[in-house]
């Protein structure tokens, strides 16, 4: 689950990180009113889930109230990259004079928690990786140990921060590790965090991507989710307990088991197609969780064909078709289905398919073939009454 930078930044101030003064606004009167509390320039940034909102337009610095009302009229309901801006960040202005990256993701090949720090702030961290990873500085965080202060002035000493911002950056990183760690984050990132002419340091703008499967324990963190930024898909398949993500491709594939549904999507592209998305139903196949996936998939209109690889263990394959085709009764279509099973009772469950006319396939390799040949039309759209 994403934050919106006022949500980060509010959560990083509890683990004692300086942030700007400021408020959310909904309208161009409230960001009027918080300039004239703050009574100083002010900096209008649209809250919306994507990245590089200033160069389109979404950031804009308002020296007077009435630029500030006039600015966040322009900014609100403005569309960027997709997404309908419906509030403001309205934060005071601050005397820039150094940008800075710190950040902590999951190294899941280390299994550990790592920190990364650059001088190069400011700009997407991916930009940096990929023109100056040298610029990229990590250290690797023992999770029974936590960040230890020689390990942070390490990162302060290697991006060229000088002594007397030392203290200052290793209490900002230690707080930033604090709420990685209890929030249960898959990433935190401070970009910038600013040297200020004063001499102090400032976390002008955070992010944070929570782990989904962890929010039973943060209620409410799950309060914070904004639904307006989450496509419908994705609402329904969290509702609906599946693990979805959207792709490009004209191929859906329905599989149950992220290992299998990976494997899915590599032999569709080994046989020249393009899956449209990866979509884990888990273990079963009962209709309506069936149900839900297809609604899923069919609400892509770039699907040509639909693909099913379930491994019939825990369910047997002929209850696992008859899941299929009562789902296919709620969810009618004239979309081609390709259909493999494999497991207990794997010629039962293909007979049942084969009777509702479905297309059907013995092999993994087969499945792929007929898929992508369904998508060019090259096969009959065998459909179910």
């Amino acid at each position: 689950m994403k934050l919106h930078e006022y949500q980060a930044k509010r959560i990083f101030a509890q683990y004692g990180i300086p942030i700007p003064r400021g408020e959310v606004a909904t309208s161009p009167t409230q960001a009027r009113d918080i300039a004239q509390r703050l009574g100083k320039p002010v900096v209008i940034k649209a809250q919306v889930l994507v990245g590089g909102r200033g160069k389109a337009g979404g950031i804009k610095l308002a020296r007077t109230p009435d630029e500030a009302e006039e600015k966040a009229d322009a900014i609100l309901g403005m569309n960027l990259k997709g997404f309908t801006v419906r509030r403001v960040l309205v934060d005071e202005a601050s005397d820039i004079r150094r940008e800075l990256y710190l950040g902590l993701v999951i190294d899941r090949a280390r299994a550990r928690v790592v920190m990364m720090a650059s001088a190069a702030g400011g700009v997407d961290i991916e930009e940096v990786a990929a023109t100056q990873p040298e610029a990229i500085k990590t250290v690797v965080i023992e999770p029974a140990l936590g960040l230890r202060s020689y390990q942070a002035i390490g990162l302060a000493s290697a991006i060229g921060l000088p002594q007397e911002h030392f203290r200052m950056f290793q209490q900002i990183a230690q707080g930033l590790y604090e709420a990685f760690i209890r929030c249960d984050a898959e990433l935190a990132e401070i970009n910038p965090l600013v040297v200020q002419g004063d001499g102090t340091l400032l976390a002008l703008d955070g992010k944070m991507v929570l782990d989904d499967n962890a929010l039973f324990r943060h209620p409410d963190l799950e309060e914070m989710r904004d639904l307006d930024e989450e496509a419908p898909a994705e609402t329904e398949a969290r509702i609906n307990g599946l693990s979805y993500v959207k792709l490009d491709g004209e191929i859906g594939c329905m599989v149950n088991g992220a290992g299998l549904a990976m494997a899915t999507m590599d032999i569709v592209k080994h046989y020249g197609g393009a899956p449209a998305n990866f979509l884990d139903i888990g273990g079963g196949a009962r209709a309506e969780k069936v149900a839900a996936a297809l609604r899923i998939i069919l609400s892509d209109p770039n699907v040509k064909a639909v693909l099913f690889n379930i491994f019939g263990g825990i369910t047997r394959c002929d209850e696992v078709a008859r899941g299929i085709l009562a789902a296919l009764e709620q969810v009618p279509t004239k979309v081609p289905m390709v259909t493999r099973l494999v497991g207990t009772n794997e010629e039962e469950g293909r007979a049942i398919l084969a009777e509702a006319h479905l297309i059907t396939a013995r092999t993994l390799a087969e499945a792929a073939q007929k898929a992508v040949a369904a998508a060019r039309g090259e096969l009959p759209a065998e459909v179910v009454r």
